[in-house]
């Protein structure tokens, strides 16, 4: 692809960024910046700009930024059909792209897996849930299914055992950046594969629900605090969020949330198959401390319920 083709760029949060600054200093002719509107954030529900949005301020950046509630409006369509893209490069967007939309131009999505894996709004954390060992990126035409669309290009990570969702969303996202350049460079080149049917699987928007946890099994709740570290966490039906833990083995049997030892700067919790070190909690509407302090303050011993 000659870098005087005009693209428009759509993403929402830092991995989107990364891609979207890869392009930049590449030199490639970004005629526009799609993304999602401004979100109230917070205790004070301050009005924030996305991630991306934020960057192109911060830097000065003077292109087109749209933020359409809906790209099924009719003044969106018209206004990237105005743009005349050569090429739509989509990353996290957060929006499903219409017909009218991927007519337009060809569409190519930056998903966070490697599809037909995790289709859908959170493989990253997907892909630490299920312990995988790699993941990666996929780039792919899109289609009007859900992540359905074919095969452009891939790109593999490893997944190390303790790595949390914020360090897999940094590697990929690097990954995601070279990844798009190769493709753009070899895009007359390519020949698009289909997606292999019998390996798909999906994963759901993630809900805050989904950080609670129960203590019946080590593995399961180390994956999930590496899974939603940041947010939602990992918290207990008491309301206190598990902060930093580590897990330390998988096959004792013990009583669920039961407190085995208490050191200097971390106690054991029991699981019903394995233990899990907790070294920092968050109280309901209180600052994160250091799990001894907590527990001291609630008077809790060995042999106590933690949750």
């Amino acid at each position: 692809m000659h870098k005087k083709q005009r693209i428009v760029f759509m993403g929402t949060p830092d991995y989107a960024t990364i891609i979207f600054q890869e392009l930049l200093e590449n030199d490639y002719n970004v005629v526009a910046l799609f993304t999602q509107p401004d979100k109230p954030v917070g205790r004070h529900q301050e009005l924030t700009p996305p991630h991306i949005k934020k960057f192109c301020l911060e830097n000065g950046l003077s292109l087109p930024i749209c933020q359409p509630i809906s790209l099924k409006e009719k003044s969106a369509i018209e206004n990237i059909s105005t743009l005349q893209p050569d090429i739509i490069i989509v990353a996290a967007y957060g929006q499903i792209l219409p017909k009218e939309v991927l007519d337009i131009a060809p569409c190519i999505n930056l998903h966070a897996s490697l599809l037909p894996l995790y289709r859908g709004a959170s493989p990253i954390q997907q892909s630490l849930l299920n312990d995988d060992k790699f993941t990666g990126v996929t780039a792919m035409n899109m289609d009007i299914g859900l992540d359905s669309g074919d095969i452009l290009g891939y790109k593999y990570v490893k997944i190390d055992k303790d790595t949390v969702v914020a360090e897999l969303f940094d590697k990929l996202s690097i990954v995601a950046a070279k990844l798009t350049i190769e493709i753009l460079e070899n895009f007359e080149k390519i020949q698009p594969k289909k997606q292999n049917l019998t390996l798909v699987s999906h994963c759901k928007k993630v809900n805050k629900k989904d950080g609670i946890v129960n203590f019946n099994d080590a593995k399961l709740v180390y994956n999930k605090y590496r899974a939603y570290k940041t947010w939602p966490d990992i918290y207990l039906k008491n309301g206190l969020k598990v902060k930093t833990c580590e897990l330390l083995e998988t096959e004792s049997v013990n009583k669920p949330a039961q407190i085995l030892a208490i050191e200097k700067e971390y106690i054991v919790v029991g699981c019903h198959k394995g233990t899990i070190k907790i070294i920092d909690v968050q109280p309901q509407s209180k600052k994160q401390m250091n799990v001894v302090d907590y527990i001291r303050g609630a008077r809790l011993e060995i042999g106590d319920n933690i949750s």
